[in-house]
C-alpha cells in the first residue's frame, strides 16, 4: 500500500483529502506545517508528497527542497492560486505536478497515479487468483501463460491494480478511460470492456473473483465483501 505524505495546514481540507485517499487504497500521513514536515521526512519513508504552497510557518517550496534532499519521491503542489509565477517556481524546483484548489477528487487521484507510474514507485507485480500483472514491463499472465489485452483493457486493469481493496465507481472508470483513450467512453462501452476483460482474466467470467461487482457502487479488485 502506497504511503502519501500530505503537507496541509487547513484541517478541514486535510481531513477530506485523507478520507478520499484512504478510500482509494492509500495510507496518509499529514504534517500541518513546514517544521513538522521536515521532522516527519527524517523519520519515515513515503511514496509521494502532496504539498500546500502556503504554510503558516514557511512555504511548500522549502518543503519541496527538503524532500528532494531526503527522499526521491514525486511531489505534487496544492495551491489555492492559479498564479503562474508560483506554478513555474514549483516546477523549476523539481515538483512533478501541481493542482489548483478547488479541484475535482477524481482529477487529483488521476494525477497521483500518473506521478507514481512516472516515477516507477507504482511499478511491481500484483498477483491474484492466478493472475499476474507486472506494471513495470506491462506483462500480464494467467496461470503462468501470457495473455494479451487491448490498450483500454490494460488501462482498465491498471485502475484496479493501482487501488487494491478500494471500491472503484463507474464514474471514475469512465473518466479515466476517457482520458486514456482520447475519445468518449460511455456507460455501455464500459460494460462491454468489463465483460471482455473478465473473459480474459477470470477462471469463470460468469462468477468473477478478480474484478468483482459491488452492488449500487462499482467494482473492487477481489475482496470478500463484493458481490459476483
Amino acid at each position: 500500500m502506497k504511503q502519501i505524505f500530505l503537507v496541509e495546514d487547513d484541517s478541514e481540507i486535510a481531513k477530506n483529502l485523507t478520507l478520499l485517499l484512504k478510500a482509494e487504497g492509500y495510507k496518509v500521513s499529514r504534517a500541518a506545517g513546514q517544521a513538522e514536515a521536515v521532522s516527519m521526512l527524517e523519520k519515515a519513508r513515503y511514496d509521494l508528497a502532496l504539498v500546500d504552497i502556503s504554510l503558516p510557518d514557511g512555504n511548500g517550496f522549502a518543503v519541496c527542497t527538503e524532500i528532494r534532499q531526503l527522499q526521491k519521491i514525486p511531489v505534487i503542489f496544492l495551491t489555492a492560486s492559479g498564479d503562474e509565477a508560483s506554478v513555474v517556481t514549483g516546477l523549476n524546483m523539481g515538483a512533478d505536478d501541481y493542482i489548483t484548489k478547488p479541484f475535482r477528487p477524481r482529477e487529483l487521484v488521476a494525477r497521483i497515479q500518473a506521478a507514481l507510474r512516472k516515477s516507477g514507485a507504482a511499478f511491481g507485480v500484483t498477483e491474484i487468483c492466478g493472475l499476474s500483472v507486472d506494471t513495470g514491463s506491462g506483462l500480464v499472465k494467467k496461470n503462468g501463460r501470457e495473455i494479451f489485452l487491448s490498450a483500454l483493457e490494460y488501462r482498465l486493469l491498471l485502475i484496479f491494480v493501482s487501488s487494491p481493496g478500494a471500491i472503484i465507481t463507474r464514474d471514475r472508470l469512465l473518466g479515466e478511460l476517457w482520458d486514456a483513450a482520447g475519445e468518449y467512453v460511455n456507460d455501455n462501452t464500459l460494460t462491454v470492456y468489463i465483460k471482455r476483460l473478465r473473459e480474459k482474466i477470470e477462471d469463470d467470467p460468469a462468477s468473477p473473483a478478480i474484478i468483482r461487482t459491488v452492488r449500487g457502487t462499482g467494482y473492487r479488485l477481489g475482496g470478500k465483501d463484493a458481490e459476483k
